[in-house]
């Protein structure tokens, strides 16, 4: 296209596993100078805050590329590009808390880092909530849930305990939109 800012010119796969793809894209841009991009191709995920009562549960997990375990919002996502982001949210849910939302509210979608990923994100809002047993995936082993008021997970962020860019940006956008 003749209005794009950026163009790509060539591309090759650096990298390729059932959960991403790395390419590395030569470019040109519209000055017509020439450059590099790396890009991260992921799915989507979901984050989705489970309310009840003044509480939102919270799981804490080992991630491994930062070597330490964090409190987060419960999130994931699946390899199939396509999955309907309702359908992946209560999935998600019902896996890491053992939770069933009777209600979920789409809150936004956002993108993860769109300076080097295709990654972005959908916030839900669930409440009406029944509970049930984890179904934890292999991957998900270590995963501890639990329930926190809502004006602890806040003094968490702002002290710098909860470090999860996308539950602190979920957190911030629920909040917003006057759902917390």
């Amino acid at each position: 296209m003749a209005d794009e800012e950026i163009t790509r010119s060539r591309t090759r796969i650096a990298y390729q596993n059932k959960w991403m793809t790395v390419r590395e894209d030569q470019i040109v841009r519209a000055n017509g100078s020439a450059g590099i991009y790396g890009v991260v191709e992921k799915a989507d995920f979901a984050v989705i805050a489970a309310v009840d009562n003044g509480h939102i549960y919270l799981v804490q997990q080992y991630r491994y590329p930062v070597q330490g375990r964090f409190w987060e919002m419960p999130q994931g996502s699946w390899e199939q590009l396509t999955l309907d982001p309702l359908v992946l949210a209560k999935a998600e849910l019902e896996e890491e808390t053992g939770i069933v939302a009777r209600s979920m509210v789409h809150a936004g979608h956002l993108f993860l880092a769109y300076g080097f990923s295709t990654q972005g994100y959908n916030v839900f809002f669930a409440s009406e909530l029944e509970y049930g047993a984890p179904k934890l995936d292999i991957e998900e082993h270590g995963l501890i849930a639990k329930r926190f008021k809502i004006t602890e997970v806040e003094q968490m962020i702002q002290a710098g305990t909860i470090k999860d860019a996308s539950t602190v940006a979920s957190f911030g956008l629920l909040r917003l939109k006057g759902l917390l």
